[in-house]
């Protein structure tokens, strides 16, 4: 590791020179891609260069332990426990650091939440899913446009789909993929009885036209009445959409527009990056399950988390992971239990990279 280290170091250092090379300065194009490469690696040369300093210190406690008087070697031992704990937290950062960088961490996503088990009251845990990540994303500055939805009679939602937008939205939300169950009393329950529901999350990266492309005569287009809420001008006009993905028998249905060309648009939108899902599925099956054993398998059918509001407690049941704080989680909170999820992970990966 260290090895490594010191080749990136040197590196870093050469695109720093560069940096103040006129010949590379002139040149906007190549001034731009050294500046970004130098700031990729700047938060891992610091951490190095501060582990070497932390190492170097030690080094010095270490002579005066062996040739120091009585007081002056108790003052180098409690110096060098405090010196020891830091080199240890530098170490796992530099590796975690090391790891390589998921290209897509920086990228949008269109989040799917669908009832499942439960009737009427999935439907309403849906849409207390869609609330929560909601907030989570205010809190972060993100944007949320709905792409398509379809409402339940209590006023969950059987389906909702939205697109989330800013930064590094990818790497927040990639590990909340799956079954989240809820165990409470519904409003529909007359007797108190705690009942288990159940709604899944899908985490799609937001596909560009360039990332797939989706010929013309492999998609069946129908148009036909909105139906549902929507007022008159929804509902009077064949404004709603339906793809087809032929070769792939995928459906995606948009009639939250007004317009045909917007519901098409939104359309277009879920069917790329649902097919560029499913090619990112296939490759990694391809090679070999190591990724899928490193980071779980993100399948909608698995359950990832339960969410006991009796108890207001939360457990992720893949990382082991409980809170007693559901009801800040459900406002939005969610930033200690991605931390935690994405940790996690990351050590998976670490070990996976020992291995």
């Amino acid at each position: 590791m260290l090895e490594k280290l010191e080749e990136i170091e040197t590196k870093y250092a050469a695109l720093e020179a560069q940096l103040t090379d006129s010949k590379v300065i002139s040149d906007r194009a190549l001034f731009q891609k050294v500046s970004k490469e130098h700031a990729d690696l700047s938060e891992l040369v610091d951490a190095y260069r501060q582990f070497k300093r932390v190492v170097a210190q030690i080094a010095d406690v270490e002579d005066l332990l062996r040739e120091g008087d009585s007081e002056m070697k108790e003052m180098a031992r409690q110096e060098f426990e405090t010196l020891r704990h830091q080199r240890d937290d530098l170490e796992e950062q530099l590796k975690h650091l090391l790891l390589p960088k998921d290209p897509n961490d920086a990228k949008n996503v269109i989040l799917e939440i669908r009832a499942g088990t439960g009737g009427e009251e999935a439907t309403l845990f849906a849409g207390d899913l869609y609330r929560m990540y909601s907030r989570y994303a205010e809190n972060k500055g993100w944007k949320i446009e709905l792409l398509s939805a379809s409402e339940s009679d209590l006023g969950g939602f059987k389906e909702i789909i939205v697109l989330v937008t800013g930064k590094d939205v990818y790497s927040h939300l990639k590990y909340e993929s799956g079954v989240h169950r809820v165990q409470r009393v519904p409003v529909t329950e007359a007797q108190g009885r705690i009942h288990t529901s159940a709604a899944t999350v899908a985490v799609l990266i937001e596909a560009e036209e360039t990332d797939l492309e989706v010929r013309q005569e492999d998609l069946r287009i129908d148009v036909y009445r909105s139906s549902g809420a929507g007022g008159q001008h929804v509902n009077t006009t064949d404004s709603a959409v339906r793809l087809t993905h032929v070769p792939t028998g995928m459906v995606v249905v948009c009639q939250d527009e007004r317009s045909q060309i917007k519901n098409r648009s939104k359309a277009m939108k879920i069917l790329r990056s649902r097919l560029a899902e499913m090619e990112r599925e296939r490759l990694d099956k391809e090679q070999a399950d190591t990724r899928r054993g490193q980071v779980g398998t993100g399948d909608r059918s698995e359950r990832i988390r339960t969410y006991n509001f009796p108890q207001s407690r939360l457990t992720d049941h893949r990382i082991n992971y409980t809170v007693y704080r559901l009801p800040a989680i459900m406002e939005g909170d969610l930033d200690e239990l991605i931390v935690q999820t994405r940790s996690f992970f990351q050590a998976e990966a670490l070990k996976g990279n020992a291995a």
